[in-house]
C-alpha cells in the first residue's frame, strides 16, 4: 500500500483484511469513507488507521462514541497507544486533556462543540463517528446528522456503522454534504455462524435436543425440526424450552462457553444468573475464583462499604465467583465494568444480559443464547426482526479463536418453526433518520448561519434526502402506473358505447341477481331465456352462491349467481327425491324427471336480446375483455390515488418545521426576526430535549427561592422518563411541590401553543424522581433511598443525568450560577460521583 500509512499496515501483528485495506487506502487519498460491517470484523482498525494518518501529519483526531462507556474504553485503548499526553477525553462527566491532539469525546460533545466553540476545531484532520447507525436513535440520532451537516466540509469523516440495508443511500447523502465519499460494504462475518434451535422433550425424560435451524441449503427450515415439532401437537404438549440451568450445562457439556444469554428483562438477567450459580455449576477453577475475587475488589475499592452492602456486592460477588453475571443498565457502572473485564478475560463463563449490550462493548462469546425471539417495545410484544437477530448474534464466535460462533435459538411453542427460520436467516434493516428541528437547534443556526443557508442545512438532512428519493421514486412510479393506465383505458374503450355506463349496468344487474340467489330454497325450478327448465339441487354461501342444478337430460353443473340472466325466472318448488344425495347420478336423474310435471317459462325474449336492446354494447364480441380491462384500470386508478396521498403535495416537511419552531420562539421572545434576543443566546447553550421548557421555567423565576437541594429535584423532572414498573416518590417540600406545579402548569401551556403553531409536542416532564434527588442532595445514603440494588443504576443514571443540566443552569443562567453549583456539590458524591470517574 504506498502512502503515510503503508508502514502502520505492516507492522500490524496481524494481516489485515481486504476490506480493511480498501477503507485505508481511501483514507489515505483523502477520502471520506462510510465502513459498514458485522459486528466483530474489525472497523475499530481503519478508525485507529485513520488517527495514525492524521498524527504522522501533525493534525488532530477526534474519536465520537455514542456512549460514555465506549468513550472511556477507547480512551484508555489510545492512551495506551500514544501516550497518556497525546490522548484526551471529553464526555460531560471527564475532562481530561481536551487540548490533545487526539480527543475522545461523545458525539454529543462534539455537536455542541461546533455551534458554541468553532475555535477547537482549528487543527483537526479527521472525525471518526463511531456506531453512525445510532443516527436512527428516536431521542438522540439527529446529532450524528447535526454534525455530518454543520462540520467543516475539509475535515475528513470516518463513519462506521453495523451492517445496514441501504448503505448505499446513505452514502449518497453524506457525500452531498462532504464531498468525495467511498463506501465500502463487508457483509462476511470474520467467524461463520451457526444457528441451532435448542428443545427440551417431555417424553424422553426430558432430554435435550439441539438441531440445525437450516437445512444443508442454509436458507430452508429444517425439516427434521417440523417434523419432530408436528408429533409434539396434542391436548399435553410435548416441547417445552429448557430451563435456564439446563442451559448453562448444555453450553458447557458442548464446549460452547463463554456465552452472552440474553434475556429482554433486567429482573429476569439478575434472577437468571443467582439461579444458576446458586446450583454450584462447577465451571471455574480455584484459582479463577482467586482472580475474579481480586479483579473485582480492586474494581470496586472506591466504592463506600455502606453502598456496597445497599447494592448487594457480596451475593454479586458470589455470584461472579461461579462463573454466572447479569449485565444490564439497572446495574451501576462499577459493576457493569467488572463484569465486562472479567468476561473479556474468560473468567466470567456466562453473562445474562439484555439487548443493550449488543451496543458496541468489547465482549466476544463464543456462543449466544437467545431465550425469546420477542421484545416489549413499551406498548406490546414485537417478534425481533432479522436485522435484530443479527446485531444480537454479532457476538458469537471470537476472531483467531473459534472456528464457527453458535447462536442458540429456545423453543417457544407459540412462534411457528417456518417463521423462527425467518427470523434468524439473518439481514439488516434500512438505516433511517429521526431529524427533527428542536429549539436549540434552531437559535443555534440563526446564530450561525443567514436564513436561506440555514434552510437550505435543514434540506440537506439525511431525513430530507430519503424523503425527497422517495418521492422521486414514487413520481416515477406514478408515471408507470399512468401509462399501464392510459393502456388500459384505451383496451376497454368498445366502439359501440359507452362501456362504463354499460359495465355500471350490469353492476347494478349483478347486485340484484346475487339477492335473487341467496333467496332459494332446494328444489326451486328456474326457468332460464329460451325455455330451459333446471331443478336446484343445492345453494352454496357468501355474497356469490354457486348453484348445484340438473336440467331435463340429467346433466349437473353449477353456476355462480352473478351468471344467471336477469330473464331467469322461478316456475316453483318440487319436493327433491329421499334421501338426499344430490353428488349421486340416481338422485339427480330422479330430480331431472320432476321438471316433466312443471309447466315451461313463458315465452320471453332472450336474455342477450334483452341486453342488445338495452345496449348495443351487448352485442361486442369482445365485451368480455373490454369489461376486464376496465376492471383492471379502476385497480390502477385507486393505487395512483394511494400513491399521490402518500407523496403530499412536494413542500418541505422539516423546513415546515423549522419555521414553525421559529415563529413560537419568535412568539416567545428567544428571536427578533432573524436575531437572537439575550433570552435566545441563553436557549443555544441548554442541551436537553425539554430545552424550551428549561428555559422558560428559568426565565418565568419558577425555580427561585428554592433551596440548592430542592433545585437539584426540580431539575430531575426535565430528564426523568418513567419506565414500567417504576413507583413515583412524593413530593420533599411545599417549596418543590409549588415549583413542579408551576412546571407542568407552563408545560401545559406550552403544549397549546405548540398546537397553534404546528409545532411538534414535546413530551411532559416527570416527577417520579424528585423526592429520591432531594433526599439524596439532602445527605441521605444510598441505604436510605434503596432495600436493594434493583434500581440503584437507574438512579446514579438518573443522577448523573440531572448533574449535566444542573452544570449548563449554573453556567448559562446567572442568577441560579450559586445554587446550581451547590446542587452540584450536594449531588456529586458518593456512588454517583464515582460512576463519572
Amino acid at each position: 500500500m504506498p502512502g503515510d500509512l503503508s508502514d502502520w499496515v505492516e507492522v500490524l501483528p496481524f494481516a489485515a483484511d481486504p476490506f480493511q485495506l480498501e477503507a485505508i487506502a481511501h483514507i489515505e487519498q483523502g477520502r471520506s469513507v462510510v465502513v459498514t460491517a458485522p459486528t466483530g470484523a474489525g472497523k475499530t482498525l481503519i478508525a485507529e488507521a485513520a488517527v495514525a494518518r492524521a498524527r504522522q501529519r501533525r493534525s488532530r483526531a477526534f474519536y465520537t462514541t455514542p456512549l460514555k462507556a465506549l468513550s472511556n474504553q477507547k480512551f484508555g485503548d489510545l492512551a495506551a497507544a500514544y501516550g497518556d499526553a497525546q490522548v484526551g477525553l471529553l464526555t460531560g462527566d471527564n475532562v481530561i486533556n481536551g487540548d490533545a491532539p487526539i480527543v475522545v469525546m461523545t458525539t454529543e460533545v462534539l455537536r455542541n462543540m461546533i455551534y458554541a466553540d468553532a475555535a477547537r476545531l482549528d487543527g483537526l484532520a479527521v472525525v471518526v463517528l463511531d456506531e453512525v447507525h445510532f443516527l436512527q436513535d428516536r431521542y438522540r440520532g439527529s446529532v450524528w446528522e447535526e454534525v455530518i451537516i454543520h462540520l467543516p466540509r475539509h475535515i475528513q469523516l470516518v463513519s462506521l456503522s453495523a451492517t445496514v440495508a441501504n448503505a448505499r443511500e446513505f452514502t449518497d447523502w453524506v457525500e452531498a454534504r462532504r464531498g468525495d465519499t467511498a463506501l465500502v460494504e463487508e457483509r462476511h462475518r470474520p467467524v461463520p455462524l451457526q444457528s441451532v434451535y435448542m428443545i427440551e422433550d417431555r417424553h424422553r425424560e426430558r432430554a435435550i435436543d439441539i438441531l440445525p435451524v437450516f437445512d444443508r441449503s442454509g436458507s430452508r427450515p429444517n425439516p427434521a425440526v417440523v417434523s419432530m415439532l408436528r408429533k409434539g401437537r396434542g391436548r399435553f404438549r410435548r416441547f417445552a424450552a429448557p430451563r435456564r440451568l439446563r442451559v448453562v450445562e448444555e453450553l458447557a457439556r458442548l464446549g460452547w462457553l463463554p456465552a452472552i444469554y440474553f434475556i429482554f428483562s433486567r429482573a429476569g438477567c439478575s434472577d437468571a444468573a443467582a439461579h444458576v450459580a446458586g446450583a454450584r455449576p462447577g465451571l471455574t477453577t480455584a484459582a479463577e475464583r482467586a482472580e475474579i475475587v481480586r479483579v473485582t475488589n480492586a474494581a470496586t475499592a472506591h466504592l463506600d462499604p455502606a453502598d456496597l452492602g445497599v447494592l448487594g456486592f457480596d451475593r454479586w460477588l458470589a455470584d461472579l465467583e461461579e462463573g454466572m453475571a447479569a449485565h444490564h443498565a439497572g446495574m451501576v457502572p462499577a459493576f457493569k465494568e467488572t463484569v465486562e473485564t472479567l468476561f473479556a478475560s474468560g473468567l466470567i463463563k456466562v453473562v445474562f444480559a439484555t439487548e443493550t449490550l449488543a451496543l458496541g462493548i468489547n465482549m466476544p462469546a463464543k456462543a449466544v443464547v437467545l431465550e425469546r425471539l420477542s421484545k416489549f417495545d413499551g406498548e406490546s410484544h414485537e417478534l425481533l426482526r432479522p436485522g435484530d437477530y443479527t446485531q444480537l448474534t454479532g457476538r458469537a464466535g471470537r476472531r483467531g479463536i473459534d472456528r464457527a460462533g453458535t447462536a442458540v435459538v429456545l423453543h417457544q411453542p407459540e412462534i411457528p418453526f417456518d417463521r423462527v427460520a425467518s427470523i434468524a436467516a439473518q439481514g439488516s434493516h434500512p438505516l433511517t433518520s429521526s431529524f427533527n428541528p428542536t429549539y436549540n437547534m434552531a437559535v443555534n443556526l440563526v446564530a450561525t448561519y443567514p436564513r436561506r443557508r440555514a434552510e437550505d442545512l435543514i434540506r440537506a438532512s439525511f431525513a430530507q434526502h430519503r424523503l425527497q428519493r422517495q418521492r422521486a421514486q414514487a413520481a416515477a412510479a406514478i408515471e408507470e402506473r399512468r401509462t399501464e393506465l392510459a393502456a388500459l383505458e384505451e383496451a376497454a374503450t368498445c366502439n359501440r358505447g359507452d362501456i362504463t355506463a354499460y359495465a355500471t349496468g350490469r353492476a347494478g344487474v349483478t347486485r340484484r341477481m346475487r339477492d335473487f340467489a341467496q333467496g332459494l330454497v332446494e328444489g326451486t325450478v328456474l326457468g332460464f331465456p329460451g325455455g330451459e327448465r333446471v331443478v336446484m339441487l343445492a345453494r352454496g354461501y357468501g355474497p356469490n352462491p354457486r348453484l348445484m342444478v340438473v336440467d331435463e337430460g340429467g346433466r349437473v353443473r353449477r353456476l355462480a349467481a352473478d351468471e344467471l340472466s336477469p330473464a331467469t325466472v322461478e316456475l316453483g318448488v318440487v319436493a327433491l327425491p329421499e334421501p338426499w344425495r344430490p353428488r349421486e347420478k340416481a338422485f339427480a336423474r330422479a330430480a331431472a324427471r320432476l321438471l316433466t310435471d312443471v309447466e315451461p317459462p313463458p315465452p320471453v325474449v332472450n336474455g342477450d336480446e334483452v341486453d342488445n336492446l338495452a345496449d348495443p354494447v351487448a352485442t361486442c364480441p369482445d365485451l368480455k375483455n373490454h369489461l376486464a380491462n376496465l376492471e383492471r384500470a379502476a385497480r390502477v386508478r385507486s393505487q395512483i390515488e394511494r400513491m399521490e396521498r402518500r407523496v403530499g403535495d412536494g413542500s418541505d416537511d422539516l423546513v415546515d418545521r423549522f419555521r414553525a419552531a421559529l415563529a413560537m420562539l419568535d412568539a416567545r421572545g428567544y428571536t427578533r426576526g432573524w436575531s437572537l434576543t439575550e433570552r435566545g443566546e441563553r436557549l443555544r447553550f441548554v442541551y436537553n430535549e425539554l430545552d424550551l421548557l428549561v428555559a422558560e421555567s428559568i426565565h418565568e423565576r419558577i425555580l427561585d427561592h428554592l433551596t440548592p437541594a430542592e433545585l437539584a429535584a426540580a431539575v430531575s423532572v426535565f430528564v426523568y422518563e418513567r419506565r414500567r414498573g417504576d413507583v413515583p416518590g412524593g413530593m420533599p417540600s411545599h417549596g418543590c411541590a409549588d415549583a413542579i406545579d408551576a412546571i407542568f402548569e407552563l408545560w401545559e401551556r406550552l403544549a397549546a401553543e405548540e398546537l397553534r403553531f404546528g409545532v411538534d409536542s414535546m413530551r411532559a416532564p416527570d416527577d417520579g424522581y424528585v423526592e429520591r434527588i432531594h433526599r439524596w442532595a439532602s445527605g441521605a445514603t444510598l441505604e436510605d433511598l434503596f432495600d436493594d440494588e434493583s434500581s440503584a443504576g437507574d438512579f446514579v443514571r438518573l443522577a448523573r443525568q440531572t448533574l449535566d443540566l444542573l452544570r449548563q443552569v449554573r453556567d448559562v443562567f446567572p442568577a441560579l450560577r450559586d445554587d446550581a453549583a451547590e446542587a452540584l456539590r450536594l449531588v456529586d458524591r458518593g456512588v454517583v460521583m464515582t460512576a463519572g470517574l
